[in-house]
């Protein structure tokens, strides 16, 4: 099966006009122009299969906004060559548009004086969308977003968080097959995320919709998107599922044992002690392969063990400790 979307040695180059401080400096700018050369995507490599949710990471400037209006035919690759549906992007724009949907979390494609309806019905215009498909989507969208009280609503008094949900299905009313979204979360309330969140994991698992997520939110991530595309200063620093970059940087489970009374020091060749609080010892398990279980066999009875507690690091813990250490694991396997 061939990828839905395939980047090859990718790059974006823009040119900056480099100002000079002081009057003299802005005079020379007047008869000779410097210029630099600022690469905000070099040369990156990606193939993504039909039906997969992708998280694309990276802080700020490390060219995930670039990719995307790449991805949407936008922007033009100043290298590499890019394949989205079969086709160049930027050179099928229009073809493109009829198959994705895309959704840039501080740019409204609504209309803010409308009723949230009549900025829909006009999407179906654009779209040519049947009326009986429109129909159909128009009424499983309004019921997956609880969108049935503002519907009739002009934009502009809606909340956040009822914006959001209505840009999304403005974004899916054609069916698109690849839905790009750039920081769809914002600003939301725990609410309304969690609201957004269900929804993008059902579209992908019940439709087959392709997702390509950009995020500060790493909730999103975890929730929405298995596999992990990272990025920074222009260059592809990851690319896997997250179990795997776990793996890659020996991230280790916590486990904390609870005793009835203090037993005195505990030794376990299974995990290693990193705080006694008497009652309470904690410990990490630096090999993913060992279990609960073989914990337990190994304490053995006597002990009066009376709670367990085993934790996995978070997504947070696991994205923060790899950008610490990107140095040393750019080429991770």
């Amino acid at each position: 099966m061939s990828p839905i979307i395939s980047a090859t040695g990718v790059g974006k180059t823009f040119r900056q006009l480099k100002r000079q401080s002081g009057f003299g400096g802005a005079l020379k700018s007047l008869f000779s122009r410097d210029y630099t050369d600022i690469r905000a995507v070099d040369g990156i490599s990606f193939a993504i299969n039909a039906g997969e949710a992708v998280g694309y990471l990276g802080p700020n400037g490390a060219g995930k906004s670039t990719m995307i209006k790449m991805m949407t035919g936008i922007l033009t690759p100043s290298a590499g060559t890019l394949s989205v549906l079969g086709r160049e992007p930027h050179a099928h724009r229009m073809t493109n548009a009829a198959e994705i949907g895309v959704v840039f979390g501080q740019r409204s494609q609504l209309w803010w004086d409308l009723p949230v309806r009549d900025s829909f019905d006009l999407n179906r215009h654009i779209y040519d969308i049947p009326p009986a498909r429109f129909a159909d989507n128009l009424r499983y969208l309004t019921a997956m977003l609880d969108m049935a009280s503002y519907l009739d609503r002009p934009v502009r008094q809606l909340s956040l968080g009822q914006r959001m949900r209505a840009e999304i299905a403005m974004a899916l009313l054609h069916d698109p097959k690849i839905l790009f979204l750039d920081e769809p979360t914002i600003g939301l309330d725990v609410v309304a995320k969690d609201a957004v969140r269900k929804f993008l994991a059902e579209i992908n698992r019940e439709r087959g919709t392709t997702i390509i997520l950009t995020t500060h939110d790493l909730v999103d991530i975890e929730e929405i998107c298995p596999r992990l595309i990272m990025v920074d200063d222009g260059k592809l620093l990851f690319d896997g599922e997250l179990n795997r970059l776990r793996a890659s940087l020996g991230s280790r489970r916590r486990l904390t044992l609870e005793f009835a009374t203090d037993p005195g020091p505990i030794a376990l060749t299974t995990a290693t002690l990193t705080a006694d609080e008497g009652a309470a010892k904690h410990f990490v398990l630096d090999d993913e392969t060992v279990s609960l279980l073989d914990v337990l066999g190994e304490l053995g009875r006597g002990h009066g063990l009376k709670d367990v507690k085993l934790e996995e690091p978070d997504i947070e813990e696991v994205i923060r400790t790899f950008y610490l250490n990107k140095p040393n694991l750019a080429s991770a396997p």
